[in-house]
């Protein structure tokens, strides 16, 4: 940071942090990464940045941001902006040196803060104060600010979850269920990235249950069956995890084929969810170790764990069949169908059929037969056939 600032410096440009990084900083949390303001032009922070022998990269010229790599650390310095024209999904913007003006295009207060290296803190909407009262509110008038950017309505609900505390913002609230309905227009790709954003914080419970309430959900998740599950998920997950806690606010009968094409989830994702939604197989938790390992073997670890940790109301010890799921890997089958093969046994479904059949044999025993008694079970079983 510091070779950064200095090579700034040099040229005549004031840099300031700015956003999550100083909200954070503000709050004592960690910071994910770090993002920079500056008063000049792109190209005048490229040639600043080449004259120290920094390396730069022109990631988005067009909106002033250019990504400076120092020591195998990138930070994206981004000149101030004022919003020429906006669609509320893109924006056209014109460079500044306003400081203000800058400020005055952003989401919420507490997005505004701006500080210089020396820790002087720059805030022009009291953001302090709303973050010390856990109020996220919208800088000026709400409905403008949705209408630049029609994402800000879940964005609203998002930051409440990490950063709020109830009850929410009125007006800004009133505005987001005003605008819920235009949702609709926007990428599933950016509703989810959103959405998985919120349920990954602490406790997400009242911001979703009040982002259901605003309309949010309509259009993108109407299956949406409320947080009790979500609630109970919570107080037993080991680790949070959004897409497991999704699955924990449908109902058992959503199609999750549906919900990863409108939401554009990845193939992994899309999979995922609809193993955790899947009628069976039943979790059998009272079952001990021994149906534990049955159920890691056909579903593996994750998977298990996902099953597991949503049957909230599983009887049994439940921890210990959680601790098996993440330290366990079950061994491969012993036999395959080369081994019918040598037998005698011609290719065709015959073969399937009688390695499904030691595999049953081997599961019910528990995993511990070797290959030679697997294959000795597969030799009996073909003579009886």
């Amino acid at each position: 940071m510091r070779a950064l600032f200095g090579s700034l410096d040099r040229a005549g440009v004031v840099v300031r942090f700015v956003g999550g990084c100083v909200r954070n900083a503000v709050l004592d949390r960690a910071i994910d990464d770090i993002d920079l303001a500056v008063d000049k032009p792109p190209e005048t922070i490229m040639r600043a940045l080449t004259a120290s022998h920094l390396k730069s990269v022109p990631t988005g010229l067009k909106h002033g941001t250019v990504t400076a790599l120092v020591e195998g650390c990138r930070f994206e310095l981004t000149t101030l902006r004022r919003d020429v024209e906006t669609d509320g999904r893109r924006a056209v913007v014109a460079f500044t040196d306003d400081w203000l003006e800058d400020a005055s295009r952003r989401d919420f207060t507490f997005n505004a803060l701006y500080a210089d290296r020396d820790g002087t803190l720059y805030d022009p909407f009291d953001g302090q104060s709303d973050l010390a009262a856990g109020r996220v509110r919208f800088i000026g008038d709400a409905d403008t600010r949705i209408a630049e950017d029609r994402l800000r309505v879940l964005r609203f609900f998002r930051f409440h979850a990490w950063y709020g505390r109830p009850p929410l913002n009125g007006p800004g609230f009133d505005a987001c269920r005003r605008n819920a309905g235009t949702l609709g227009s926007l990428s599933g790709e950016r509703i989810a990235k959103e959405l998985l954003r919120l349920l990954q914080a602490p406790a997400p419970a009242d911001a979703l249950q009040a982002m259901a309430c605003s309309g949010a959900l309509d259009h993108w998740l109407p299956e949406y069956a409320g947080v009790a599950r979500l609630e109970a998920l919570i107080a037993r997950e080991d680790a949070p995890d959004p897409l497991r806690r999704l699955a924990a606010i449908l109902p058992a009968s959503a199609d999750a084929t549906a919900i990863g094409k409108r939401l554009k989830l990845s193939t992994q994702q899309a999979l995922r969810l609809e193993v955790m939604l899947a009628a069976a197989p039943a979790v059998d938790v009272a079952g001990g170790a021994k149906a534990w390992r049955a159920g890691i073997y056909h579903l593996g670890g994750g998977l298990y764990a996902d099953r597991l940790l949503l049957a909230v109301d599983a009887a049994g010890d439940w921890r210990a069949a959680l601790a098996l799921a993440r330290s366990w890997t079950p061994s491969e089958l012993p036999v395959s169908g080369g081994d019918a093969l040598k037998l005698g046994l011609k290719p065709g479904p015959r073969v399937g059929a009688l390695i499904e059949a030691v595999e049953r044999w081997w599961i019910d025993g528990d995993f511990s037969a070797d290959r030679d008694a697997c294959l000795a079970e597969l030799e009996r079983l073909a003579r009886q056939t």
